[in-house]
Parts: structure tokens; C-alpha cells; sequence
């Protein structure tokens, strides 16, 4: 027998429906009410008290162990979710390795997230597989967690704010942030940042700037300044990688062969962050020439001239 919506209905698809709709984003009444009008709409159900329905399906919910928190005027916001995921014994150590990578990081919020979703105990750690977070440097064990968690709320905030920074001299500065986010550089964390009253000599993109959150002292509130830039402005540079590396394929995303031959590939890149890539084209010695702009590749050609000189000398 062909079951109808009618049959497909339920109390249960109601409160499925109402934990979808949050999980999605957080959700004023009179919203959830619409979406959960056309849902009862769908299933041949009437909607007249629907908005009662919603009241009483939350405070059950809630006795289900699902924390939805909601006032006055503000949206429903699901939490924590309380929803049962049945997971393989191979799921369970994948999940335990991601939590433990996060936690090493300093991510301690998102891997306790992680362990609360599959209910991870010691045993379910993977006795094939061990991780040893040691990054050149280790600034990890200085974050202070209540920074970490202030600096993503003023990124999911996306106003411009302040920190107190304490810089390598020991000097203490308060910068003014616009357009940020949290950036890993070989397994280290840092804050990158758009700072706009900074000088700049070659393009906006040296506006951009790292701060280490060991070094960061306060967070301050949002201002009432919405972040300017969309996107870190960039500078455009061209490289040729020759020798060993003439066969060299581009892995980043940003990055497009411009020009290939047997003796050499020649690659366009869009860098937000220069030193980053002066750190990374240096790694290739002589098998890698910056072609443009000619100030970076002038840059590097002195640079290259003062360690020769160290080993002359």
C-alpha cells in the first residue's frame, strides 16, 4: 500500500523539521513559524496553532537534552545538539585524531565540540596512529584560550576592533583591525589581519600584517565599523622554476602555469602575505627566479648577495 503525506507525518518529523531549520541558522519565532507553516502545509496538516506547536515541541525538546537558547526578541539558537551518531570503530578513531590535532593547535573549544558529537573516550584513540604536534616554533602552549575565543567571535562579528599587542622589543601597541582570520604557517598559529592606518609602499597587500596570539594582551570589543575589505588585497608575482623542479606542478589553488617548455615552467601566483613567499621560493635555491615584480626580484637578489657574503666572509 502507497503510504500518503498524511501517513508520512508525525510529531517526530515536526521536531526533525525544527532541529534542521536550526542547525541550518539561528532563527527568530516568527520565521521558524513560516517554514514550519509550509511544512505542515506539505504534509496535509493544519497550521492554524502552529506557533503553539513550536513552543511546546522546543521545551520538549529541550527535556531531550537539546540545548536551544531563546529570548525576548532574539532568535532560537540550537546550541548543542543532543542527536545520537552511530559511528564504526574506524569513524570513532578518525574523529578521536581530529581531536586531538585541534586540541594540540589550540583549538581546545572545536575539539571538545568534536568529542562531545561522537562521545570519544580514551579507547577510542587509534593504536596505529600517533601524533606528535612539534611545529619549528611552539608558541601553543603561551595562547591564553580566552584570546583564541574572543578573536573568533570579532571574526564571525566581521566589525572592525582593536587588540593590545606586545611586539618582539617588548613594546606594547594597540592595533586597529579590519578584515582578519586565524592562519596555520608550518603547524603554528596566527592572526592575519588587514590593518589599514599602515603605510604601504608597493600595494595595499603590505597592509596585511601577523600577530601571534602568545603576544596578543586584550581583544577589544566591536566597533560600530563594518570590515572594509571583502578580501585581503594581493600582489601578483610570476616565477620560473628550472633545473630539478622543470617539471614542477602548481599545488595551491592561487597558482596557474603561464608558460611551459622543457627546460622550465613558469608560473603566475596571487600572494595576500610576501614574506611567506619569500620564506618558501628561498627553499628552492637556485632552481627557482623570481621574474616579477621587479622590486620583489631585486629584494630577493640583494637578499641573496648578503648570504653570499656570509659564506665568502
Amino acid at each position: 500500500m502507497t503510504s500518503t503525506k498524511s501517513d508520512r507525518y508525525s510529531q517526530i518529523a515536526f521536531a526533525l523539521e525544527i532541529l534542521r531549520l536550526l542547525a541550518e541558522k539561528p532563527r527568530k519565532r516568527e520565521e521558524l513559524g513560516e517554514l514550519l507553516d509550509r511544512f505542515l502545509d506539505r504534509n496535509d496538516k493544519p497550521s492554524d496553532d502552529v506557533l503553539q506547536k513550536l513552543t511546546r515541541t522546543i521545551r520538549k525538546l529541550r527535556e531531550c537534552g537539546f540545548s536551544i537558547d531563546s529570548a525576548p526578541n532574539r532568535p532560537y539558537v540550537l546550541q548543542e545538539s543532543n542527536f545520537p551518531v552511530l559511528l564504526s570503530l574506524k569513524q570513532r578513531e578518525a574523529l578521536s585524531l581530529a581531536a586531538d590535532i585541534l586540541s594540540q593547535m589550540g583549538f581546545t573549544g572545536q575539539a571538545g565540540q568534536i568529542k562531545n558529537i561522537g562521545r570519544l573516550s580514551e579507547s577510542d584513540r587509534s593504536s596505529d596512529i600517533h601524533f606528535d604536534f612539534s611545529p619549528p616554533f611552539d608558541y601553543g602552549k603561551d595562547i591564553d584560550p580566552e584570546i583564541v575565543t574572543k578573536l573568533q567571535e570579532r571574526l564571525e562579528q566581521k566589525y572592525r576592533y582593536t587588540i593590545l599587542y606586545r611586539d618582539s622589543q617588548g613594546e606594547t601597541l594597540t592595533w586597529d583591525l579590519d578584515r582578519s582570520e586565524l592562519r596555520f604557517h608550518n603547524g603554528v598559529m596566527y592572526l592575519f589581519a588587514h590593518v589599514p592606518d599602515t603605510r604601504h609602499k608597493n600595494g595595499l597587500f603590505e597592509k596585511n600584517r601577523l600577530f601571534r596570539p602568545d603576544r596578543i594582551l586584550s581583544v577589544g570589543g566591536m566597533s560600530d565599523t563594518r570590515w572594509l575589505m571583502s578580501e585581503f588585497p594581493t600582489c601578483t608575482i610570476r616565477y620560473r622554476m628550472s633545473g630539478a623542479l622543470a617539471k614542477y606542478k602548481p599545488r595551491r589553488d592561487r597558482e596557474e602555469v603561464i608558460q611551459y617548455n622543457s627546460e622550465s615552467v613558469d608560473i603566475k601566483t596571487t600572494e595576500d602575505y610576501i614574506f611567506w613567499f619569500r620564506q618558501r621560493i628561498m627553499q628552492y635555491g637556485a632552481n627557482a627566479t623570481v621574474l616579477t615584480p621587479d622590486w620583489l626580484r631585486e629584494d630577493l637578489h640583494q637578499e641573496l648577495k648578503r648570504t653570499l657574503d656570509h659564506y665568502q666572509n
